[in-house]
């Protein structure tokens, strides 16, 4: 489809040059593989539908270990068995989505496990501009050639203006990108941006992060320790409350938390009154100090008349994002006599668990009752009360 984007998770090297025990994708960095970490980014992030993980035929095992915490989330596609080399590898992994193709097609690295919502937005909204986009610095080190020889000696200084170095994710429209690999196959390119070049694909350079590295040395993993605990040791996590209420009205469904619930109501409102996504708004944008539901959809503004609340949430969503954090837990209580909301619960979570990003696992909805006191005990309608966990780099303003 014309708007989804599908990420490829390349995981079927051996990692020889790491000096491992096995496959460095899978060994463990701080409680978490640097698979699952690189998988999990790409499953958080709000404009990925699907993600693929490609991998060795001899990894089953320890892929199914790996991503067991993930295994759950509705955006992971079962993975797909790579071919000899990284490009042979990447074209199977296009040629599985190729009944079902997505618009834009992600490709990145599992040796990379801090690439970050940022980057990933970067490199989808300029390849959905050009049609191809990778993240890549520019370079600052002055590059020597050597010449060669068994004790290399410097053969000449290359000027590195205009030099960039290229990381992943590199993204691409499908159909382009899947005709140049196998247009290429046989041949060894070294990343798929180079793939796309051969074809005559124009590629853009978008920025990466010095962060986003890549494990291949056994020494990077000392590195990547280093940097995780920085990046733990720096961020800032905030909590936000959200409270809404609605009162019936002649119907027969209430929405909440993205679910058409039957009842013999419906909830009132100047929008589809969905109380348990606008307390959600709510507790996200107080966590970020974004003022409140209607700062952002005034009520007296007409073009939010009828509209579907995931609008709301897929703003409050975007503002964190744009700080470059994360939504990283939500929890939403529904007050009511009626209707049942348990029948309706798992829905209710995968609702929010997509268009959050998160999987089901990190959102939480849960009911309960007044003891037929109050409002909501008279049947007179229903309220919504949210908590919303926000992680963001430390010192956001």
């Amino acid at each position: 489809m014309a708007d989804t984007v599908t990420a490829i998770i390349v995981a079927a090297g051996r990692g020889i040059r790491a000096g491992t025990a096995g496959p460095k994708q899978y060994r463990d960095l701080a409680g978490e593989s640097v698979l699952a970490r690189a998988v999990r980014a790409f499953l958080d992030h709000p404009e990925t539908s699907t993600v693929r993980v490609i991998i060795h035929a001899d990894d089953l095992d320890l892929y199914v270990q790996s991503v067991a915490h993930l295994s759950g989330h509705p955006k992971l596609l079962a993975p797909v068995t790579g071919g000899r080399e990284r490009q042979d590898s990447v074209r199977l992994g296009l040629e599985s989505l190729a009944a079902d193709p997505p618009g834009i097609v992600l490709i990145h690295d599992a040796a990379r496990p801090f690439i970050d919502a940022p980057t990933i937005s970067r490199v989808i909204a300029a390849a959905r501009e050009t049609g191809g986009a990778i993240a890549a610095l520019p370079v600052f080190d002055t590059i020597k050639k050597a010449d060669g020889k068994t004790h290399p000696a410097i053969d000449n200084t290359i000027p590195r203006d205009g030099l960039w170095r290229a990381q992943t994710p590199q993204g691409f429209r499908f159909e382009p990108i899947i005709a140049a690999h196998r247009a290429a196959a046989g041949e060894t390119l070294t990343d798929d941006a180079a793939v796309a070049e051969r074809a005559g694909m124009k590629v853009s350079l978008v920025a990466g992060s010095p962060d986003n590295m890549k494990i291949t040395q056994a020494e990077d993993f000392g590195m990547a320790e280093i940097l995780l605990g920085r990046k733990i040791a720096m961020a800032e996590y905030r909590t936000g409350h959200g409270f809404d209420v609605h009162e019936f009205e002649d119907g027969n469904a209430v929405i909440l938390c993205g679910v058409a619930v039957p009842h013999t109501k419906k909830l009132k409102g100047h929008s589809d009154a969905d109380a348990g996504m606008h307390a959600l708004t709510d507790a996200i944008l107080g966590a970020i100090g974004a003022g409140d539901i209607g700062d952002h959809f005034p009520p007296s503004d007409n073009r939010w008349r009828g509209a579907p609340s995931r609008i709301f949430l897929e703003k409050a969503r975007d503002l964190v994002l744009d700080r470059g954090g994360a939504v990283i837990h939500c929890d939403v209580t529904l007050i009511c006599e009626a209707p049942k909301i348990g029948p309706h619960r798992a829905a209710m979570r995968a609702a929010l668990a997509e268009i959050i990003g998160l999987s089901p696992d990190r959102v939480s909805v849960k009911a309960t009752t007044t003891e037929e006191l109050g409002f909501t005990g008279r049947r007179e309608g229903i309220a919504a009360m949210a908590t919303a966990t926000v992680r963001l780099p430390a010192g956001d303003a």
